[in-house]
């Protein structure tokens, strides 16, 4: 079971975007990369192609950061907390916060 999944609340804890917080896009690489909301942007200058309709100019692209330079962001808390894996009695897999023991999916 993956730790992070799409549509969870991060906060970088390394790099240039420490501190900012985000949603996950998108999870690629077997879930060694993230794609995090408006984290780890960078600037792509696009030339113009008239053949398809592209017009030229500045884009910014928002690019994959690693698993292991964020943390899931714990609401009650306010901060990053670290994430668990415990098995209910019905059999059923679910992520918890180990630090306050909440289980996040129920």
């Amino acid at each position: 079971m993956q730790k992070i999944k799409k549509g969870d609340e991060v906060i970088v804890i390394a790099g240039k975007d420490k501190g900012r917080r985000g949603s996950v896009q998108r999870v690629l690489d077997k879930g060694m990369m993230l794609i995090v909301e408006g984290i780890n942007t960078a600037k792509k200058h696009m030339r113009a192609n008239p053949n398809t309709g592209d017009k030229g100019g500045i884009v910014i692209k928002t690019c994959p950061i690693h698993r292991s330079n964020v943390m899931l962001y714990d609401q009650a808390s306010g901060k990053g907390a670290r994430v668990g894996v415990r098995t209910l009695q019905e059999g059923k897999n679910v992520r918890y916060f180990k630090s306050t023991d909440e289980v996040i999916d129920v």
